[in-house]
């Protein structure tokens, strides 16, 4: 880049003031009383919600593109557009009980630097672009994190559109009703543009860094991820008349098999993760033994021969089950994310941002899947974390400091800086 064009870099900073109160505006749309947000994918409060982010984009000077799976894109023009962009974003959707941080902080930092950029009047050679992903939360709609799982090509746009809600609303009904059915090509192999390199900014979503003291993580991957249906099958019966030792108790099975799931994660540290979320009782009646119990399993690690032996531990964990107790015992994998390892040199990127600016930064892996995640299979990637309180998210009080999301933002700007390069002055 060249630096006697503008000011030097490490002395850039965008309006941390304007970008805590577009966090705010935005979270005004679908408030909840707790004061988080509800703003599930593709509903009414997602198209105001779209719709004020494609208003902002256009008065910053972008042109907007909207794919066939809704993604959008908002293009600040390079001095050479037939370089490839380098982007940023994440997504404005929410969990049913969300906060105002987790991914509308990742939008919203791309478009303040689109604004920064503006303001400094500095032109980049490549295009900037800024996406807002579409449905990545799946609160509403299955697959999770569909805009930019359709745009890297993990799963189709026919597979997607088709998806339905509760109610029965199919993903494309509901993108034409919210006016957000665009006509661009969604995925890469159909021709949708490929980034130079891909950004995008995002609260932890947990307390490592906060527990640190540390201001910044520079993400160098995320997590892969197994996820589970486990069934335990014994026999209903009177919890009165049955003595213990001839029960068929299904419940008192999957207890041991819910332990042995923390105990297979633990063996597996410091990346190792189990978790049991879910828990259906059959008949799930007080003086009635279970004769039934559904549950999940999700299985985490860093790297996938790591997840290939909490597979293996989980596996031989329900046969034994099986074997122990007087019930039938079954497993199916339903989800696996492969681990990511995110492009090293735009790691190195967001480390030495952060140490330009003086920030304390630690390299970090992502516990949570994102859009990064996907975006990562086709595009260099790396992202940013900057912490949030107690490490809650998906929480209606989700919370995070304004300096911290400033630094985060200012890191981002230099290192989408650093890619597009900064044209010469007229």
């Amino acid at each position: 880049m060249n630096d006697l064009s503008r000011p030097a870099l490490d002395r850039l900073s965008v309006n941390g003031k304007r970008l805590w109160e577009s966090l705010m505006t935005l979270a005004q749309v679908g408030a909840t009383d707790k004061g988080g947000v509800c703003r599930l994918a593709l509903t009414d409060l997602d198209r105001q919600g779209r719709e004020l982010f494609v208003r902002w984009a256009r008065e910053a000077g972008c042109s907007i593109r909207v794919d066939r799976i809704g993604n959008i894109f908002a293009r600040r023009e390079g001095r050479d557009p037939s370089r490839p962009p380098i982007a940023t974003g994440s997504h404005i959707d929410t969990q049913p009980t969300g906060g105002k941080f987790d991914g509308n902080y990742g939008v919203l930092a791309g478009l303040e630097v689109v604004r920064t950029l503006n303001d400094l009047r500095l032109q980049t050679e490549a295009p900037i672009e800024v996406c807002v992903w579409t449905n990545e939360e799946g609160s509403r709609f299955v697959p999770v994190m569909m805009g930019s799982g359709v745009w890297a090509g993990a799963f189709s746009l026919e597979h997607a559109l088709a998806a339905r809600d509760r109610d029965g609303v199919s993903v494309g009904e509901a993108l034409g009703s919210t006016g957000f059915a665009g006509t661009a090509p969604a995925a890469v192999a159909d021709g949708a543009p490929v980034f130079g390199a891909y950004f995008e900014a995002h609260i932890e979503q947990g307390p490592v860094l906060e527990d640190a003291g540390v201001t910044l993580g520079a993400v160098t991957g995320a997590l892969g991820q197994r996820w589970y249906d486990v069934e335990v099958t014994g026999m209903e019966a009177h919890a009165g008349p049955t003595p213990m030792r001839l029960r068929r108790d299904a419940l008192f099975a999957a207890t041991h098999l819910m332990q042995e799931v923390i105990a297979i994660a633990l063996r597996e540290q410091p990346h190792g993760r189990g978790t049991v979320g879910s828990v259906d009782v059959f008949p799930n009646s007080r003086n009635v033994i279970p004769g039934r119990v559904c549950f999940s399993v999700d299985l985490r690690h860093a790297t996938e021969e790591g997840l290939a032996r909490m597979d293996a531990a989980l596996r031989a964990a329900v046969a034994d089950a099986g074997r122990r107790f007087p019930v039938r015992t079954g497993v199916e994998q339903v989800v696996h994310f492969e681990p990511v390892a995110f492009n090293a040199m735009l790691v190195d990127a967001v480390r030495a941002g952060a140490q330009r600016l003086g920030l304390s930064c630690m390299d970090i892996v992502s516990g949570a899947g994102h859009d990064a995640v996907y975006v990562a299979r086709c595009a260099p990637t790396a992202m940013i974390f900057v912490p949030c309180r107690d490490g809650i998210s998906h929480n209606e009080i989700e919370d995070a400091k304004p300096e911290h999301l400033t630094a985060g933002a200012n890191v981002l700007l230099q290192a989408m800086l650093e890619r597009a390069g900064v044209a010469p002055p007229a």
